[in-house]
């Protein structure tokens, strides 16, 4: 996505040679394979720790602090490994997004129209807004030390990283759309119209 709107600002001349279907499918394969060899050495490292502590996670999903807590042998040792690579990896495509926006936010500043600027910022923003809010909650939940850690800390903290950004990605691409804020506000008078009209014809009782 930083991607995108680097070559669609910065370069938009060159989008359709430098993003074309070729190199859509190309980083989208990137990212699918990423994410499935991330997926499976977590995979494949967890289900090789002996658990010992019983078998029940103090989460709402099997998150992998969890579990190396419940194992109680130096196999765990190979888990932290791959959380640190990961970590590692995750903070170098935070950096390139980093770098993509930089570049964005100098050819936006650069723009004689405040309109365009404020158009521009409006898109770009809310974006690196859930990214990085992402990725803080997510490096915080998978590096913090076992001295801070608390069932109550750890829940919130999994829940902004696993469920605030899926929730809201949504509403932040589709809300751009002009149809979809129609058909929105279309809904919402609608389900207003119902409700007055349902407590207009509701029977009152008197006492």
């Amino acid at each position: 996505m930083a991607y995108d709107r680097y070559i669609a600002i910065c370069k938009p001349l060159h989008y359709g040679t430098l993003l074309g279907s070729r190199a859509c499918a190309t980083m989208a394969a990137a990212a699918w394979g990423t994410g499935l060899l991330y997926s499976l050495l977590h995979t494949a490292s967890t289900f090789s720790m002996p658990l010992c502590q019983g078998n029940v996670v103090d989460q709402f999903f099997c998150e992998i602090p969890q579990l190396v807590k419940l194992s109680c042998s130096n196999s765990f040792l190979k888990e932290i490994f791959v959380l640190v690579v990961s970590a590692s990896v995750a903070s170098g495509c935070f950096a390139f997004i980093l770098f993509s926006y930089v570049q964005i936010f100098r050819a936006v500043l650069r723009m004689p129209s405040e309109q365009g600027q404020h158009k521009t910022f409006s898109t770009c923003l809310p974006h690196l807004a859930v990214l990085s809010l992402f990725v803080s909650t997510a490096m915080f939940a998978y590096l913090k030390p076992p001295s801070i850690s608390s069932p109550s800390l750890d829940l919130l903290v999994a829940v902004l990283y696993s469920v605030v950004p899926p929730a809201v990605n949504p509403l932040i691409y589709s809300l751009r759309n002009q149809e979809i804020k129609d058909a929105f506000r279309k809904i919402l008078l609608y389900t207003l119209f119902l409700h007055q009209n349902y407590c207009h014809h509701s029977p009152k009782t008197t006492t």
